[in-house]
């Protein structure tokens, strides 16, 4: 049986966050990307709890790069704001291209760093 194109995904997903986690000072920046939108979440995994999330029809904007880039930067002055200067990028099993990589470049010119 051929696996999906998502299983893969998930696939890769747990392979990263086995190697990823964030924490209150150096929370984990994730990643989701669907047809219609693009979110971010500073998540502090040793807590269980999400500290900040930026999505695409939140910001009302359209969803392609330059919008993947507004989040991006969104989360970072958001994170700034609650004097989060640092984070682990966990990009969600996605290739790092695109609006993932957009979303990376984004937060990174917001302030925060990776």
């Amino acid at each position: 049986m051929k696996n999906s194109r998502n299983n893969l995904r998930l696939h890769r997903k747990r392979r990263i966050r086995a190697k990823v986690s964030g924490t209150a000072k150096k929370p984990r920046l994730a990643v989701f990307k669907s047809l219609m939108s693009i979110e971010a979440q500073l998540i502090d995994d040793a807590k269980g709890i999400t500290l900040l999330h930026s999505h695409s029809k939140n910001l009302k904007i359209k969803n392609g790069i330059e919008g993947a880039k507004k989040v991006g930067t969104d989360i970072a002055k958001k994170a700034l704001a609650k004097k989060i200067t640092e984070a682990v990028f966990d990009r969600g099993g996605y290739k790092y291209h695109g609006k993932v990589k957009a979303v990376a470049e984004g937060a990174r010119e917001g302030g925060l760093k990776f």
